[in-house]
């Protein structure tokens, strides 16, 4: 097999590791991990350099949802104590944009729980955006569940900027995951959010039963699909949830996880997202060495660290925040890696090179794109 640092050299050169390769990563002796963080180092720092980008989400509508995602406290299956309440009035979005703006994020997140939304609730973040780009002149995404013909282009003529709906796993371990709506239905919002000119954000949550061949497959599709940003989420199981009891994952397993998703996805923005303070741990740091990005803010239903910790850790780094209004790579349209042919393919699975690795669990999502 071939070294960790000649997987960075493939990825920069625009090659994808083979499936094999891939699952090595996964499964690299733990005494590899800072040689493996080293080499996914190395493919980061040529797209990003030792910049991070910061966001900052706000629940802009909790609970009151008829999905039954296994992992979510908002969903119609969970008897998690959280706050529900309907769609914030313009003026509380406001007041979150001037928070994110204090808190140096780039990048404010208006993440609403439900199906998919109205067009009333389309037409609210649309004119609150506006004012949010007039105001604070942040970049702008929304996570509102599947959207309907037109809504993109509503969301898109405000100033919203990117569309986050999550593929949550792979393929193959989706109906483990939820029941009342597909993967493509996903995928179809997520096509519907490109073809009106909006950057996609797209990931997954990590621990919820998934193979290694289901993250490989995740992080080829959302190759296929340019993704502009992949977060990655680290289950945090939460009680009342279906998943309340998958509390599995360890630090290193996690890195690993970052690690393959720079080498697959080499110059997409990779933000290290919900479930990092449960289940990195003292290693949250070491996570910057593959993911570029994360959030500074609390999430759904859970809370995060205090962000003057976040910029303390990125401060210790010797690391820099990429701030509201400052030019990056990121959103150009070369900004996503190619697709390419693949020695990693979903015809790998098909003809039986599957090798099933259990995936560890324990960890919520950072937006649920529901």
């Amino acid at each position: 097999m071939r070294t960790y640092e000649s997987f960075a050299d493939a990825a920069l050169a625009g090659e994808l590791l083979s499936r094999e390769e891939a699952k090595a990563v996964l499964t690299a002796p733990d005494a590899d991990l800072l040689a493996l963080m080293h080499a996914a180092f190395k493919v980061r720092r040529a797209s990003f350099g030792t910049t991070v980008q910061l966001y900052y989400l706000k629940n802009a509508k909790s609970g009151l949802c008829p999905e039954d995602c296994r992992y979510c406290s908002q969903g119609r299956d969970s008897s998690a104590a959280i706050d529900k309440y309907p769609m914030l009035s313009a003026d509380r979005l406001l007041a979150g944009a001037a928070d994110a703006a204090a808190a140096g994020a780039k990048t404010y997140c208006i993440v609403a729980s439900g199906r998919g939304p109205s067009n009333r609730e389309v037409q609210h973040v649309a004119d609150v955006a506006a004012r949010i780009k007039q105001e604070h002149g942040l970049h702008i995404c929304a996570c509102l569940g599947l959207l309907k013909e037109g809504q993109a282009e509503v969301l898109k003529a405000g100033g919203v900027d990117r569309i986050n709906h999550n593929l949550n796993t792979g393929r193959g371990n989706h109906d483990e995951v939820v029941t009342t709506h597909t993967y493509d239905d996903r995928l179809a919002t997520l096509k519907k959010a490109r073809q009106a000119g909006l950057e996609l954000c797209s990931g997954l949550i990590v621990g919820m039963g998934e193979s290694s061949d289901d993250l490989i497959d995740a992080a080829l599709e959302l190759r296929e699909l340019r993704a502009e940003s992949v977060p990655i989420n680290f289950l945090h199981a939460i009680d009342g949830t279906m998943f309340e009891k998958r509390r599995e994952l360890d630090p290193r397993y996690c890195l690993k996880v970052l690690a393959l998703y720079r080498f697959l996805l080499p110059t997409a923005e990779l933000r290290v997202a919900g479930g990092r303070e449960v289940n990195l741990r003292s290693l949250q740091p070491l996570a910057l060495y593959a993911a570029n990005s994360l959030f500074v803010s609390d999430y759904l239903t859970t809370a995060g660290q205090p962000a003057s910790e976040d910029h303390r850790m990125i401060e210790d780094l010797g690391f820099e925040v990429v701030l509201s209004g400052v030019e990056s790579d990121v959103g150009r349209s070369d900004g996503a890696a190619e697709p390419a042919e693949a020695n990693v393919s979903r015809s790998d699975q098909e003809t039986g090179a599957v090798g099933v690795r259990e995936s560890a669990g324990a960890a919520v999502a950072a937006a649920c794109g529901a």
